[in-house]
């Protein structure tokens, strides 16, 4: 590849470090509680607020790839291009299904903004899907498959392993959060399932998961700023 080739995948790789530093920040306990003590009446709009940020940030991101892809490293051909695709769908489908389990408007943060909550932690409670059993971020896990059976260019492979990176630091940011707000729930949780990739030794039964979300429904709740 060309020196100019090179300076094009820096500078997206360094695009992307700044989209995750700015996502973390913007997730992190401190910064909420910080809006939260100090601009209260912005709590409710603050998850709403925070994913509109984190999809016109990628908006860069994605022309940047469009723009200058790099050279094609590797393409899909004959039967593992089927495989490819194949656990491409499984992994969308997947996701589609495991959207019933969540709460799509906290999610999002539509239910904080009508509902004018300041609460700096989750309104949603802990609870374990199906998919929760067996890896502690499904989703993530879904996404990985995504991106690793696409066909290569260097800017994908480059915003792919900028992903994974994300993805193996944003869970352990997250789950730090979580321990927060769950306790010694979660921390069983952590040592029973994996976090970002299944192993069939690993898992809940469904008896073992009611028994830990009753364990955290009996937990007293957290303060919303300590």
């Amino acid at each position: 590849m060309t020196e100019t080739i090179w300076q094009e995948l820096a500078v997206l790789a360094l695009f992307w470090l700044m989209y995750f530093a700015m996502h973390s920040a913007l997730a992190s306990l401190g910064i909420k509680r910080w809006v939260a003590l100090h601009h209260p009446a912005r709590m409710p709009t603050y998850r709403l607020g925070f994913n509109v940020l984190a999809l016109i940030m990628l908006l860069p991101i994605l022309w940047l790839m469009l723009r200058h892809p790099g050279p094609t490293l590797w393409a899909w051909q004959g039967p593992w291009a089927w495989l490819a695709n194949g656990l491409a769908a499984a992994a969308v489908l997947a996701f589609i299904k495991s959207l019933k389990h969540y709460d799509t408007q906290e999610f999002i943060g539509w239910r904080q903004w009508t509902s004018h909550s300041r609460r700096v932690e989750d309104q949603e409670g802990f609870h374990l899907s199906p998919f929760h059993r067996h890896v502690r971020h499904p989703w993530y896990f879904f996404s990985l498959i995504l991106i690793w059976t696409r066909d290569m260019s260097a800017a994908m492979l480059v915003s792919s392993v900028m992903m994974t990176i994300y993805f193996i630091i944003g869970s352990r940011l997250e789950e730090e959060k979580l321990l927060i707000y769950h306790g010694e729930v979660y921390g069983t949780y952590m040592k029973r399932v994996p976090g970002l990739i299944p192993l069939p030794w690993k898992s809940l039964t469904a008896q073992e998961a009611a028994a830990l979300v009753k364990a955290a429904e009996r937990r007293p709740a957290t303060s919303p700023i300590q």
